[in-house]
Formats: structure tokens, C-alpha cells, sequence
């Protein structure tokens, strides 16, 4: 599997600081870099806190609200403009650097508005100490400000635990392999400096450093970090070992097959980060109302300012209340309710062996109203496998079976191998045989237990005029299969029916999208016997036969054009144009690079149960962007008066730190609730 994606950069370059939406959805802030943001917030907080006691003891208006009165001396009003100072550009300063990129930027947002806030705070409490007429209130600066560090240092932590994704991803891989030179000697080597043709060593329990084909030895892999599937995988040589993969009980020496971005794990990296950096419809609009909401907050604060100058109230009591208005009013909640939501749902589609490429693709499809699946490699395995034997003489099923694989056993045509497959499924032993020839066009013969035994296609049989007489055998050939015989010393004694094996999650993923309410078609090349068939089994809505490329892209705008959002599912080159086309296009990760390249959505596991996952999972994503929106937006109806004082009749006053902490606890909610989307996905799995 290929799945090389360009890598798209973020136009946006915030501060060290910035928004935290800026940190979540800049990826070059990865990983050390968030960790190091939280770390500063942390110190920053503990810092203004322990400078917050002295600010508090030295405050005027403290000291009345505790009626204590400490005794004064020279200097103190400038002990608490210098203490305080110290909290103003310490622990202000990621609002102020922030309030610079915003403004260089043209998008005022919250840091403008706390950044403002604390300023007019600062400069006008400082100009009282130095001799203009009013009250300080130093000790509300200092609180506003450690609340909202607090604030940010909890939402930091909360926005680091939704988008590790890519962090997660990295750390699958080891930092080192077993090189093995050409005296067979194991030198430990950094993975980085492998090249394609070496060969490495990978023991039991260690993890494949890169991907490469298996030369000797064979094992089982647990590749459930990569592609969802918890149960470990057999591998034997000549198959390829993933990257990222953990070896189990058997040590296997690999030629290294790809390295660097090509590997499938550095694809996939490249995927996240794809759909972790396109922009989300639902985005746009939150960002948009974001700015609104920061300027509505500028003017509501300076409209309470002069308000309350108008009625008579003092100006300290006047800048308090605009203060907690712009605070309450920030527009953080909102900035984080979509990409808090797109974090989570990343990491968990990641998890889930979903990589979202385009997200706007993938909120439509929780508007989707039909799904046309491609049949060969994507409703099917895209190989031979036995539909049916038919027994005409006195012998049972298993008897004609265990005659033919006595001579396909030493063949290596497809037929033979699904013939073999099937008598392996059946656990029939398989009799002695000898001087096996191949009949070319024709089958295969051989002695079996010292009898003479065929499998030969029908032309074969109606060469030797044999005549058969069976509607079952006839049946079979009219849906599609391809249909040889058995013959035990030229005497006719069964059929085996053959047919590309339909996967058995597509049996419960067609009823279950049918149970949504979701029309199911098949848009196929095969032939109109086959496609009938598959359809037939599956229960589909509708079929289409023998389409080719353009073909399936009329059949695709067709449906559209019927009012439905449509979703396309393949894995073929001439699937790439109606993956296209269509409102979401769903590649089978085991498909082409083709495919996968026009695909809004890659299933890894190339199981088509995953087209209904996604449905569910985008539905729910939808979900809690609306509720996080609703929740980010509808609280400042309520909170936004009370900051104004329009309770104050009533004895109902909210200070600026105060304010900051509604504020704050609203974003903590947005988080939660977009978190709550893991919840969501464990309930759907034990359901599945």
C-alpha cells in the first residue's frame, strides 16, 4: 500500500504563544514544542500566584474588606505597583505577544480582548499611584491573570491530550535495527541511515524498524497500532512486514523494501497531518463569528464603561465592569469548539484504521443517501475462491473435493489454489498422487491412488461428448461462475463452482447501512451475470454491469442528479474518476496508489463495515461541533449582562477574576465534551 500524500503547510504562523487554537492546529508546534508551552504556562502561573499574596496584603481595598489595617510604610503604594508589574509582564505577557500576532495579523480574537483588559487595568491603577485621583485595584489584575493562566495551562493540557496523534504515530517506529552484514553479523545501526536492498534482523518482540519483504523465517505481527486489526497477522517469507508492526514469537531476517516517507507509517503520518490541516467548513464559520465576537465585545465594553459613567458611578467601579466584560465576552470557547472536536476525531479515526484526508468530505457524509461500491477487491477479495460443489455421482461433496486436490495440489493456477484453499477450509486430507501434467487450456491431470483423475474446464468435457444434465450446474454457470469437473477414469463424478469470494463483512455492512436508511448500489466491470449474482447475495439496492471509467462517472452524477449525497467505495485505477465525482470518496486501503490518491477517506483494513463507521463517526463529530457551538455561543447571553452589572440592583456584582473563571470553566466543557467523542466510540464497539 502507497498512500504518499504532499504534505500541505499552514499559511499561519502564531506566536510562541499565540491562540491555543493556533498551537492545535499548527503542526510545526508539535509534539516538544506543546509540551514546552504547557511547562510555561505552569511556571508563569505559579510565579504570579506566589507574587499574588504580597499584591493582596498591600491592597487597599483588602485590607477594608477584612477590616485589618497593616501598618504603612514609605513606599508601600510603590511596593504594590512593583509587585504587580512583575505579574502584568510575567505572567501577561503570552496574552500581550499574542495580542500582537492578532493584530498583525487583522484577526482580533481573545487575546486582543484580555491583552486590552489587563492594560487598562494596569495603566490606570499605575496612574493612581503615581498621583491621578481613584482607586487601585491592583488585587483584580493579579487574580485575572492567574485565573487565566490557570485556565490555559488546564486547556493546554486538555488540547495536548486530543491531538497527539502524529506524536503517537512517530513513536511507533524504533530509533534503531539489527543490520546484518554480509558475514551475517548483526550491527545495531540508526534507522534513518537504512537504505532499500539491506537486510535487518528484526527478534521476537521488537518492532519492525521499516518496511521490507521477509527473506527467511516466518511470525506472526500485531499490526493493530496500524491498521485496527487486533488479531496478529501470519506472515511467512516473501510477505512484506510493516513498519511500526511488532514482531511475535518467531525472529525473521528482512530486505528492506522502502524507508523513510515512503514507508507505510510515514504515509500515514502524512495523511493525519493532511486532515488535521484542511481547513473545516464548520471552522470557517466559528472563526468568523469568533471575530465578530471579539469586536461586539470591544464595543459592549466600552459602551458599559461610558453607561456607567452616565448614571453616576466612579470611573475605578466603571473600568471594573467593562474589564469583566471583555473578559467574559472572549471568544476562546468558541475558537476551540471545532478544532478541539477535529483533534479527537482525527485521533480517533487514526485508531479506528480511518485516515481522513479532506474533512470537509467527511462531515458530508453524515448527509450521505447512497453508497455505489466497486465489487471486485472491495465487496469481494478480488480472488478465486469455491461457491459450491456439486456431486453427480454416488460421492459426496467432500469426496470430489478430496479426488481434485490430489491433482491441483501440484498446480499453481488460481483455480487450483482456491480448489486447495477450500479443501483446507474443510480440513480434507489430501490423497497420494502421481505423474501430474498440465492440460493447457484445458486443466490439470494426474494418478490418484493409482486411478486416473481430471479437472477440466467445460470445453474439455465437450470435447470428450460428455453430457451434463444438472439445473444446479447450469445455475451456476448462468450467475457467473466459472465452473470445472471432475472425472475419475473418464467417468463424470462432480462440479466444482468458483467464484470471486465475497467478504463476509459485506454481508453486515450492506444490511446495516441499509437499516440507516442508505440506498446500497454495485457499479461494476464484470459481467451483468456476476454483477446479478453478487447483488443478488448481498441484497443491494441496485447494480450496474460492465462500466467502464467514464461510465461509472455518469452513474455517479446520475444519482447525485436523483437529490442524493453520494459515497463511492473502490480500490481500482478505474475507480479514481467516480472517487472523484462523487460527495465522499472511500478508498479499500489494500487498493491502488491511484485509488487511494483520489480518496476523501482510506479504510486500512479494507473492510467494508468501516463505510457505516464512518457514517456514525461523522455524524457524531457533527454532533459535538453543534453542541460545542451552541454551548461556546449561548453563554454569553447570560454571562455577558451579569459582566455589565445589570444584576447589581440586586446585590449581584462579577468581578473581572471571576468573569476570567466563566470564562475559562466554558472552554473546560468545550474540551470535555468534544473528549466524549472516545466515549462514544467504545459504546459503538462493544455494539458492533
Amino acid at each position: 500500500m502507497n498512500t504518499a500524500v504532499p504534505t500541505q503547510r499552514s499559511d499561519r504562523e502564531p506566536t510562541a504563544y499565540g491562540s491555543i487554537q493556533h498551537a492545535l492546529m499548527d503542526h510545526g508546534h508539535a509534539g516538544h514544542n506543546h509540551v514546552a508551552m504547557v511547562t510555561d504556562f505552569q511556571h508563569r502561573f505559579w510565579v504570579s500566584l506566589a507574587l499574588t499574596f504580597p499584591v493582596l496584603a498591600l491592597s487597599p481595598g483588602i485590607q477594608s474588606l477584612l477590616g485589618l489595617h497593616w501598618i504603612a510604610f514609605p513606599g508601600d503604594s510603590y511596593l504594590l505597583f512593583s509587585l504587580s508589574a512583575v505579574v502584568f509582564w510575567y505572567g501577561g505577557w503570552p496574552f500581550l505577544s499574542g495580542f500582537v500576532s492578532e493584530l498583525s495579523n487583522w484577526q482580533p480574537g481573545m487575546m486582543t480582548l484580555i491583552s486590552v483588559a489587563i492594560t487598562v487595568a494596569f495603566s490606570y491603577s499605575s496612574a493612581v499611584i503615581f498621583g491621578l485621583p481613584g482607586n487601585v485595584f491592583f488585587w483584580e489584575l493579579v487574580s485575572l491573570l492567574d485565573v487565566m493562566l490557570l485556565g490555559h495551562w488546564i486547556e493546554m493540557r486538555s488540547v495536548i491530550g486530543a491531538s497527539r496523534a502524529l506524536e503517537k504515530l512517530v513513536q511507533f517506529l524504533p530509533a534503531t535495527a539489527h543490520r546484518l552484514g554480509a558475514d551475517d553479523h548483526a550491527e545495531d545501526i540508526p534507522v534513518a541511515t537504512l537504505r532499500p536492498g539491506d537486510r535487518i534482523l528484526v527478534r521476537p518482540g521488537e518492532r519492525v524498524p521499516t518496511d521490507g519483504i521477509i527473506l527467511t523465517g516466518r511470525s506472526s505481527f500485531n499490526e493493530a497500532l496500524l491498521t485496527g486489526e487486533s488479531r496478529p497477522v501470519e506472515k511467512i517469507e516473501g510477505n512484506e512486514a510493516v513498519g511500526g508492526a511488532i514482531n511475535g514469537e518467531g525472529a525473521v531476517i528482512l530486505e528492506v523494501h522502502k524507508t523513510g516517507d515512503e514507508t507505510y507509517l510515514n504515509q500515514i503520518i502524512s495523511l493525519v497531518r493532511q486532515a488535521q490541516e484542511t481547513r473545516s467548513r464548520t471552522q470557517d464559520l466559528a472563526d468568523r463569528a469568533a471575530l465578530w465576537l471579539t469586536c461586539i465585545a470591544l464595543l459592549l465594553g466600552a459602551a458599559t464603561l461610558i453607561q456607567w459613567l452616565w448614571f453616576g458611578q466612579a470611573f475605578d467601579f466603571a473600568l471594573e465592569r467593562m474589564v469583566t466584560v471583555m473578559v467574559i465576552t472572549c471568544p476562546h470557547a468558541l475558537g476551540l469548539a471545532v478544532p478541539l472536536v477535529v483533534a479527537v476525531s482525527t485521533r480517533l479515526s487514526v485508531e479506528s484504521g480511518l485516515l481522513i484526508r479532506d474533512r470537509a468530505a467527511f462531515e458530508r457524509a453524515r448527509t450521505l443517501g447512497a453508497v455505489l461500491f466497486d465489487k471486485t477487491g472491495t465487496l469481494t477479495e478480488g480472488r478465486f475462491g469455491v461457491s459450491e460443489v456439486v456431486a453427480l455421482a454416488d460421492l459426496r461433496e467432500d469426496e470430489v473435493l478430496a479426488w481434485a486436490i490430489g491433482v491441483e495440489a501440484q498446480s499453481e493456477h488460481p483455480i487450483a489454489r482456491a480448489v486447495v484453499r477450500a479443501a483446507e477450509e474443510r480440513r480434507i486430507e489430501p490423497k497420494s498422487s502421481q505423474a501430474f501434467m498440465s492440460l493447457p487450456g484445458r486443466g490439470a491431470e494426474g494418478v490418484v491412488d493409482g486411478r486416473s483423475v481430471k479437472v477440466v474446464s467445460p470445453g474439455c468435457i465437450r470435447e470428450h461428448g460428455f453430457t451434463v444434465r444438472s439445473e444446479r450446474i447450469e445455475q451456476l454457470a448462468h450467475d457467473g461462475n466459472t465452473v470445472v469437473y471432475v472425472l475419475i477414469d473418464d467417468r463424470l463424478v462432480g462440479a466444482i463452482a468458483l467464484a470471486d469470494v465475497i467478504r463476509k463483512e459485506s454481508f453486515h455492512a450492506v444490511s446495516r447501512l441499509k437499516e440507516a436508511g442508505i440506498r446500497c448500489m454495485m457499479i461494476t466491470g464484470d459481467t451483468k451475470e456476476v454483477a446479478r449474482s453478487v447483488a443478488a447475495r448481498l441484497g443491494l439496492d441496485e447494480y450496474f454491469a460492465e462500466t467502464l471509467p467514464h461510465q461509472k462517472v455518469r452513474r455517479i452524477r446520475e444519482t447525485k442528479a436523483n437529490g442524493l449525497a453520494v459515497a463511492m467505495v473502490g480500490d481500482g485505477v478505474n475507480d479514481a474518476p467516480a472517487l472523484v465525482e462523487s460527495d465522499l470518496g472511500i478508498a479499500i486501503g489494500a487498493g491502488t496508489d491511484v485509488a487511494i490518491e483520489s480518496a476523501d477517506v482510506v479504510l486500512v483494513r479494507s473492510d467494508p463495515r468501516d463505510v457505516l463507521a464512518i457514517l456514525e463517526f461523522s455524524r457524531a463529530t457533527y454532533r459535538k461541533i453543534v453542541q460545542n457551538l451552541l454551548w461556546a455561543t449561548g453563554y454569553n447571553v447570560i454571562a455577558i449582562p451579569l459582566a455589565a452589572g445589570v444584576a447589581y440592583p440586586w446585590g449581584i456584582l462579577l468581578s473581572p477574576a471571576i468573569g476570567a473563571a466563566l470564562m475559562s470553566l466554558s472552554t473546560i466543557i468545550v474540551a470535555i465534551n468534544a473528549s466524549l467523542l472516545e466515549l462514544r466510540r467504545e459504546a459503538g464497539r462493544e455494539t458492533k
